[in-house]
């Protein structure tokens, strides 16, 4: 049989962060290889993308091994870093039908031993929800704005907040949304400065720019 798992146990050494594993498309068995490799080396992982019905597809052994968040769709393999000091993110979401992607990047700053502070259903739709939530998010140093449709919270919270701004479109919306190009497209062309922009749906990737920005600034470690 050909071996098609190469796993990265030296990513701790090289980036100070443990390896992560993206479920989707690999199969029960691949990731029960996975699960099996990580033990055996006394291991921790992060599984991001691993849906409900593939979660429930692994042996039990596998599944006892696992923190497993449904509406993230991700998984803790071994404990999570320890949440120490005060939040030094928030993750704001411009609708609830956001969250699930919010939650990926909370689960992911949670595993890093970073906390954050939510701040759900801000859009623009309705300016005065987040201009009330201001005074709770201006202190971050980093901000994960995770905004659908137009994504015009992204240049909104810009525009207002001197943090570092990392946009997450979703692929909420509908028809010229194009499950999330618009969001994309809006965020990149964004005219507030300095705005970083992740890929759709990705708020594992943005709760790792949050992390690296954190870890090498010493702020809140």
């Amino acid at each position: 049989m050909i071996d098609q798992v190469t796993l990265d146990f030296s990513r701790p050494e090289r980036l100070g962060f443990p390896e992560a594993v993206f479920a989707q498309r690999k199969s029960p068995d691949q990731l029960e290889d996975i699960v099996c490799r990580l033990v055996e080396r006394n291991e921790r992982a992060l599984f991001t993308h691993l849906d409900g019905m593939k979660f429930l597809d692994l042996p039990a052994a596998c599944r006892t091994r696992l923190d497993y968040d449904p509406l993230s769709r991700t998984a803790f393999l071994g404990p999570p870093k320890e949440l120490t000091g005060i939040p030094r993110v928030a993750v704001v979401t411009a609708g609830t039908s956001d969250i699930p992607v919010a939650q990926e990047a909370r689960r992911t700053l949670d595993f890093h031993g970073l906390p954050s502070l939510p701040v759900n259903d801000v859009g623009v739709a309705g300016l005065h929800r987040l201009l009330s939530r201001l005074d709770e998010i201006r202190p971050m140093p980093v901000i994960i704005a995770v905004a659908g449709m137009d994504a015009a919270l992204v240049s909104v919270l810009g525009g207002l907040i001197g943090g570092l701004i990392v946009a997450v479109p979703t692929s909420v919306g509908y028809g010229v949304a194009q499950g999330g190009l618009a969001a994309l497209s809006s965020a990149l062309s964004s005219c507030a400065p300095g705005v970083v922009v992740v890929n759709i749906d990705n708020g594992y990737g943005a709760a790792m720019a949050a992390t690296r920005v954190l870890y090498k600034s010493c702020v809140g470690i």
